[in-house]
């Protein structure tokens, strides 16, 4: 479990930095504005340097972005990016000089967007070229367990990324489904449930993953039970029910990984949606014998694409009922991919304020889905393709970034791990924004514009400001 999350003070003990910044100490200080904006050039662009003012008297006519430094909230544990069977299998195409080229452009933290958080799958998943399994087929004591799958292509991608990240990068895996023989459907798709009788089988089945990924030279930092456990999908997929989740944890595998020596290893629980993440924390957290394992609670954002609103105030609910507990975003993909759509704005615009909706409503870590797929939006042994923020041509090697990549590196490449959000507040709706403290003292101010309308807001801090130009349709991060 971890400590309360609620608003304190934010004091230079707990970064060991300069004192807190005071208003009056910025007036003469400077701020960099990095902007990405629509029918422009600008991509993380240094686009503007400006220097704090004496802030004139608030007028209603005037559009402000309020930042208060001195109040902070959660910490910030990492962004990053899924990598998948899919990913890996695409990025061993690619000219070693592309391979070179995005590990950099992810990973790097100074020229690139400084990814520090991954995902993989346990089993293959939708996106991988085929179904599979660790295990032969009715092992229940799992003696024939081989991660053999995994080092073709997926541990090999994971250890450079985690090399290219200067061994900074956290990496969390779920499973799909258990292998089908372990299933009531007898089947690896189309969702099915775990049959009672495996439950001691499967809970050791993630123990075996850990420390064979570990044997391989791969961490693994945390697992969450159950990818999507409310669906039943074309692809790998297993149904838990509120109950059934919260005694598989309590009695299978909080203990397995006990007595296995893994308590290091976080467990993450729901890994699905907004739309159900209240009830859903409520059945595991009111049971204190299976809260004592749920490091965490993670959560998707497909919860409504029909056109309404996203429910972020369910996250921000479970925050203020379970404040002790780790919200950490898993996944997130636009789908439906078209190769005609790559420089489709909206594509990015679903990043920014997912993101910003996200951490305001005390997330701590965001993870987008693949890092990578091809020209295809795949592979996916389904046909369940989708965008990623770049994708690999593997017939001619080029790599293509989508505005996707640039949304998020205005957050990952600015707010680095141990950061805290802090008070940020606009005047005006067509604006969304959110700020962090990173624990070097720099300030991270992201604003975005969402409309087709370009204009003026004023970054105030206390009695100083700057006055930023917000391109139609863009996103900003403005550093202090």
């Amino acid at each position: 479990m971890g400590t309360a999350r609620r608003s304190v003070p934010l004091i230079a003990a707990v970064f060991a930095m300069a004192p807190v910044l005071a208003a009056q100490s910025l007036v003469g200080k400077r701020a960099v504005v990095y902007t990405t904006a629509d029918s422009t050039a600008l991509r993380l662009t240094p686009a503007d340097t400006l220097v704090f003012q004496e802030a004139a008297p608030i007028t209603e006519a005037q559009v402000y972005v309020f930042v208060d430094p001195q109040h902070a909230f959660q910490p910030m544990i990492g962004i990053g990016g899924a990598l998948t069977d899919a990913a890996a299998e695409t990025f061993a195409k690619l000219p070693a000089d592309r391979q070179a080229q995005l590990l950099e452009a992810y990973y790097s933290a100074d020229r690139g967007i400084g990814y520090t958080l991954a995902r993989t799958n346990i089993n293959s998943c939708d996106f991988s070229s085929a179904s599979y399994t660790y295990v032969t087929e009715g092992d229940k004591q799992l003696s024939s367990f081989n991660i053999a799958p995994d080092l073709r292509y997926k541990i090999p991608l994971i250890k450079r990324a985690m090399a290219a990240s200067g061994n900074r990068l956290k990496l969390f895996a779920s499973p799909w489904s258990p292998p089908a023989y372990m299933k009531d459907n007898n089947d690896m798709l189309h969702g099915g449930q775990l049959r009672a009788e495996y439950r001691e089988a499967w809970a050791l089945y993630y123990t075996k993953f850990i420390e064979s990924y570990r044997q391989a030279g791969v961490p693994v930092w945390a697992v969450t039970i159950q990818n999507e456990p409310m669906a039943t999908q074309t692809w790998e997929s297993c149904i838990y029910q509120p109950e059934a989740e919260r005694d598989f944890l309590r009695d299978y595998l909080g203990p397995v990984m006990a007595r296995r020596g893994l308590k290091d290893v976080h467990i993450i629980v729901w890994d699905h949606n907004r739309d159900l993440i209240v009830q859903r924390a409520q059945t595991i957290l009111g049971d204190p014998k299976a809260a004592q394992y749920a490091w965490g609670i993670g959560f998707h954002w497909y919860e409504d694409w029909s056109g309404g609103t996203q429910m972020y105030d369910n996250v921000a609910l479970v925050n203020r009922l379970y404040p002790a507990q780790h919200l950490i975003f898993t996944e997130g993909t636009p789908g439906n991919f078209d190769s005609t759509g790559y420089g489709r704005w909206s594509l990015g615009e679903a990043y920014g304020r997912s993101m910003i909706h996200d951490f305001n409503s005390g997330a701590e870590a965001w993870t987008d889905w693949n890092i990578l797929l091809d020209e295809k939006g795949g592979p996916n042994h389904v046909g369940n393709y989708c965008f990623a923020p770049i994708h690999g041509d593997t017939r001619t090697g080029k790599l293509i970034y989508t505005n996707s990549y640039y949304y998020i590196g205005h957050f990952s490449k600015f707010v680095r791990p141990g950061a805290r959000r802090i008070v940020v507040a606009p005047s005006r709706s067509m604006l969304l924004a959110t700020g962090f403290v990173n624990p070097d003292g720099r300030v991270a101010v992201v604003v975005m514009n969402q409309t087709a309308r370009g204009g003026e807001y004023r970054v105030r801090v206390g009695s100083a400001a700057v006055t930023v130009r917000s391109p139609a349709h863009s996103i900003q991060t403005v550093v202090f």
